[in-house]
């Protein structure tokens, strides 16, 4: 049994200059469930993780809109809000190809929660950027009333609220995770997990409660990798490959490279924290602990970077 867990980057469900209407991301996740069901008629079992960003930002923005009549909704509640959403267009699209190709399988979403430490750094230092742009004075007025932290983007002349990025430390939901993915010659399920990184909790006195934070999707679907012993991890994204001086006169695609070499240009700042960056730290976590190869690439190219035509493929 061929098995993958794959990560959906964020234009897998909505693209630049697209407003985010349901129109929009549906057509979107329509065009990948194409090429992930290419897989599945492969012989591919696959456990799909995806990212929340505009959504999320969107829910926070109804939510601060809605006004004293209808009290916002935190960011944990926020969260699962898009991983319900996103998860049932998910699971329509595959569904429909995969009724189309007479392939007799369901989507399953799995609402999941993510554990992170209460403890971890990035509780001090907030990071990430989250829903619309503000003026100065805008940003000032909401710190002040909201308590919320504000950073600015100079690029884009505005200024957006920052949240927490902790590390993710487990998977609440792991053992049903498993349970459904390794069903054996008859398994029927085509698994949705950790979602915009699952909920962020933590733990205090045996009890799971919810915090004001974001994970990062593909540091999650490593670890959901990992905990399941998965040998083959995807991470599809707007390019076709990883490439070294991205963007520069002397850019140049790597094709294959190994965990080691990896790391070495990883450390050399050769990837932006802010796109490629979260991409290659979860690919090296993933061969580090226990997996053998990892792909970064785009959708349509899918089915070409499995059989070493595209794409660029991590080992160790």
């Amino acid at each position: 049994m061929k098995t993958a867990v794959i990560a959906l980057g964020g234009n897998a469900i909505l693209r630049a200059n697209q407003r985010g209407g349901i129109a929009d991301i549906y057509e979107n996740i329509r065009s990948t469930a194409i090429h992930l069901t290419d897989l599945i008629v492969d012989g591919y079992d696959i456990v799909l993780a995806h990212g929340n960003g505009p959504q999320v930002g969107r829910l926070l923005i109804q939510s601060e809109m809605a006004g004293d009549q209808y009290p916002p909704f935190p960011l944990d509640v926020c969260v699962a809000q898009s991983e319900g959403e996103i998860g049932y267009l998910l699971s329509s699209a595959l569904d429909y190809e995969m009724r189309r190709r007479a392939i007799d399988k369901q989507a399953i979403t799995i609402i999941t929660r993510t554990v992170v430490d209460k403890n971890d750094n990035a509780f001090k230092n907030p990071t990430k950027p989250i829903g619309k742009y503000y003026s100065r004075e805008e940003a000032e007025l909401l710190g002040k009333e909201k308590k919320w932290i504000f950073k600015e983007d100079k690029a884009r002349g505005g200024w957006r609220r920052v949240v927490p990025s902790p590390r993710p430390v487990s998977i609440l939901e792991i053992e049903t995770i498993k349970k459904l993915i390794f069903g054996g010659q008859s398994q029927k399920e085509v698994i949705i997990a950790v979602g915009g990184g699952g909920i962020p909790v933590v733990e205090e006195n045996g009890i799971y409660r919810g915090v004001e934070a974001v994970i990062d999707k593909d540091l999650a679907a490593s670890m959901l990798a990992v905990s399941i012993n998965e040998k083959l991890f995807i991470i599809l994204t707007d390019v076709d490959a990883v490439y070294m001086d991205f963007k520069k006169e002397n850019s140049r695609r790597i094709d294959n490279i190994t965990v080691n070499e990896l790391k070495k240009a990883y450390e050399s700042n050769q990837f932006p924290a802010g796109s490629m960056g979260p991409k290659i730290e979860a690919v090296i976590n993933f061969i580090e602990n226990g997996g053998e190869k990892a792909i970064i690439t785009s959708p349509e190219m899918l089915t070409r970077a499995l059989k070493g035509e595209s794409g660029t493929t991590v080992t160790k």
